[in-house]
Parts: structure tokens; sequence; C-alpha cells
């Protein structure tokens, strides 16, 4: 049990794009984006559930092949294993949340978002 906040948490800069703050917990994993207009997260799947909340902007998200967009103060929920893709359309500030944790994030199985 601790008490955290975003400023102590390093910021990891995945490409020229994409950044993240990431927060790692025994049965969950929180993770603070920020996406430039144009950043795509590329179609992957992973076993955690997910639900991303946007502070601001806009993102497109392709969901087992359903497109769909949310603005900034709205959330998408997206199931386990279900294959996903990402686009900011505008600069966004996102809160994901993953359960269980993203253990292929703690192994740095994460070159996906590094491109």
């Amino acid at each position: 049990m601790g008490q955290h906040t975003w400023k102590s948490i390093p910021v990891e800069q995945m490409s020229s794009l994409v950044s993240r703050q990431v927060l790692h917990t025994e049965n969950a994993t929180v993770a603070r984006l920020r996406l430039k207009k144009g950043a795509v997260v590329p179609l992957h799947h992973h076993v955690s559930e997910q639900l991303t909340m946007l502070e601001e902007g806009r993102l497109r998200f392709v969901i087992d092949g359903a497109e769909s967009e949310i603005s900034g103060g709205e959330m998408m929920q997206i199931r386990p294993d279900a294959p996903h893709s990402v686009e900011a359309l505008e600069d966004s500030v996102a809160t994901d949340i993953f359960s269980p944790a993203r253990e292929d994030w703690i192994r740095g199985d994460d070159a996906y978002l590094r491109r």
C-alpha cells in the first residue's frame, strides 16, 4: 500500500509522439499516456482488461475491427485479449488502468509502443 503522485513517477519517452508514466501494483497497472496528434498505438492485444479514461483530446479506437472515438471526459473499456489499436486525433492525455497488471510491460516487452 502506498501513496503516489504523477509528479513522482518518471516519464518514459516511448517515441517522438508518445510518452508514458507507469505504476505497477500487485494486481493492476496504471499508466498515464501523452499522445501527440497523429500518434498510433498499433494493433495489439493483452490478457488484461483495459479502461482508458481520456482527460483531454480525442482518440480513435479500432477494437475487434469496430471503430469508435472518445473525447476528453469519456472512457473506453476493452475486454481481455481483444485486438485493438488507437490513433490520437488531437494531442491527448489518457489514463489507462489494466487488470491484471501488464506483465509484458514489467518484462520490458513493449516495443510496439516505441516505434
